[in-house]
């Protein structure tokens, strides 16, 4: 499959190479600043998420035009929302080049476990002030993706707790629900978004957590 990653120098991009190169598949990595990978598989491409004609290169790829698309970029504080509309442009992109678009997003839209009427982003027992602005913008992006006429999107919130750990390669998968103690090592998020991309499930918006079995072993 060729799979095209947005963002795929951040933390949770370059986990979505590694995986994806791992299974087989071929990766146009690209980023601003694009890295250089020693894999013929991989591909890097310099592209500015909000630049049209960059983001059809990218997904057009260098052997074979891209089958799914994998957004996984993030804002630099202050500038939070330019979230939703990259988001918008990202769409626009994908659905002019057929692919599939999983979006690696936030845990803002989250239902609260405490309340499953209010969102993550309004339970300050889950979003204190000082992570407000990025909690709203994940919940702008989600917004984004289900006003959009581009039907092909999955939104994929991680957890409260997402950091890089070990690859246990299982984990939970949920729908809405999450709690103050849900978390998942960043190489499990991309064993999670790799299986969506290759076995797509029937929900438009995902989350996932560690599996108990590896909260219990520590």
């Amino acid at each position: 499959m060729n799979i095209t990653i947005l963002g795929a120098t951040g933390m949770v991009g370059s986990r979505l190479v590694t995986e994806a190169v791992t299974r087989g598949h071929r990766v146009t990595a690209a980023a601003r600043r694009p890295d250089t990978y020693p894999d013929a598989a991989v591909t890097p491409a310099a592209v500015d998420v909000s630049a049209p004609e960059q983001l059809d290169a990218a997904l057009r790829g260098a052997d074979a035009d891209a089958d799914a698309a994998i957004l996984a970029i993030r804002a630099a504080p202050g500038h939070e929302q330019t979230i939703a509309p990259l988001t918008a442009a990202v769409l626009d992109a994908t659905a002019r080049a057929g692919a599939r678009l999983l979006v690696i997003g936030g845990a803002g839209p989250l239902r609260s476990p405490r309340n499953p009427a209010v969102s993550v982003v309004d339970d300050p027992r889950f979003v204190p002030p000082a992570w407000r602005a990025i909690a709203d913008a994940s919940t702008a992006q989600l917004h984004t993706c289900a006003q959009h006429a581009n039907p092909r999107w999955v939104y994929l919130s991680p957890p409260s707790i997402l950091e890089p750990g070990p690859r246990a390669g299982t984990y939970r998968r949920g729908t809405t629900d999450t709690d103050s103690a849900s978390r998942i090592s960043v190489e499990d998020l991309a064993v999670a978004a790799l299986d969506e991309i290759e076995q797509p499930g029937s929900d438009r918006h995902f989350t996932v957590a560690r599996h108990l079995a590896a909260h219990l072993d520590g």
